[in-house]
């Protein structure tokens, strides 16, 4: 592949992966909120579906 092969195929795929490595770079601090929160409710449950009902 020369360069000018090589400098043609960046400018073909090169924005969309800026694009995506950027997406992925921003939903990942959400992932792992959203990783967290699931845990928390996890915990929440169990403790509820332990915690003694009065009837």
């Amino acid at each position: 592949m020369n360069m000018e092969e090589l400098l043609k195929s960046f400018s073909d795929y090169g924005f969309p992966m800026v694009v995506s490595v950027y997406l992925l770079v921003r939903i990942e601090s959400k992932l792992e909120y959203l990783s967290q929160s699931i845990i928390e409710l996890t915990e929440t449950i169990k403790y509820f579906k332990d915690f003694p009902h009065e009837k």
